[in-house]
């Protein structure tokens, strides 16, 4: 059965009893109108889902009484994008979203030499993470980073990871279908800003291990290049 589903920071597996923030209580009690011995999913994003049972329906406090946990693990491969934040908020914001329902594990915010825009609300973007965790019903939270400049990305960090880099620069690149994801662990694209990897960013990349890669024919817009690739990767 579907029961509603809430976020909670955190959890103890050992807590037999959870009392909800005033958001979440609000929103169980006054918006669903949920009533004593009614029945809620709840994660922590960190793979608990958490089965409960309201006892209190304080629309401040509600308490509720856990039932049942579930402890699901990982997936085996994590799919990453780091991608340049753009000058648009609202179309960061929507890869957000978008990324969080496809199953991306992490996401790395950059600025590069192109980006526009440099600054963001952290918490309006994670609160955008955790809305779309929510809404698909899923127990694994993306990793997501604060913005670092280009050179501080630390990309040659990522070992057993298939890393790939997509640009516009005409230069040779490799299909996207040419490349055996499904045999490696990790997988990790770098996504640039509207105005695209300057030639040395690219350079930069590829001497840290990152192989350029084609999307396709069209010219793509950096936030769908985003969504293609997570895709790509997670389907792999």
């Amino acid at each position: 059965m579907a029961y509603p589903f809430f976020y909670i920071e955190s959890f103890d597996p050992s807590t037999k009893q959870i009392v909800l923030d005033e958001a979440n209580s609000k929103h169980a009690i006054q918006v669903l109108r949920m009533m004593p011995d009614e029945f809620m999913h709840l994660t922590d994003g960190k793979g608990h889902l958490i089965t409960a049972a309201i006892t209190d329906n304080h629309k401040r406090h509600c308490t509720v009484e856990v039932k049942s946990v579930q402890f699901i693990p990982k997936p085996e491969r994590s799919v990453s994008i780091a991608l340049s934040l753009l000058k648009n908020a609202s179309r960061f914001e929507w890869f957000l979203e978008k990324a969080t329902e496809i199953g991306v594990t992490a996401i790395y915010p950059f600025i590069s030499e192109r980006t526009e825009r440099t600054h963001y609300r952290m918490d309006r973007l994670q609160g955008i993470l955790i809305s779309a965790l929510l809404q698909s019903q899923q127990v694994w939270l993306p990793v997501m980073e604060e913005p670092v400049q280009f050179e501080n990305l630390k990309i040659s960090q990522f070992e057993n990871t298939l890393k790939l880099v997509a640009h516009c620069e005409v230069s040779e690149k490799t299909p996207f279908s040419n490349f055996q994801i499904s045999k490696l662990s990790n997988s990790l694209m770098l996504i640039g800003p509207e105005g695209d990897f300057t030639p040395s960013e690219i350079e930069y990349a590829i001497s840290n291990g990152f192989q350029p890669v084609s999307l396709g024919d069209n010219r793509l817009r950096s936030e769908t290049a985003a969504i293609v690739a997570a895709t790509l990767m997670k389907l792999s």
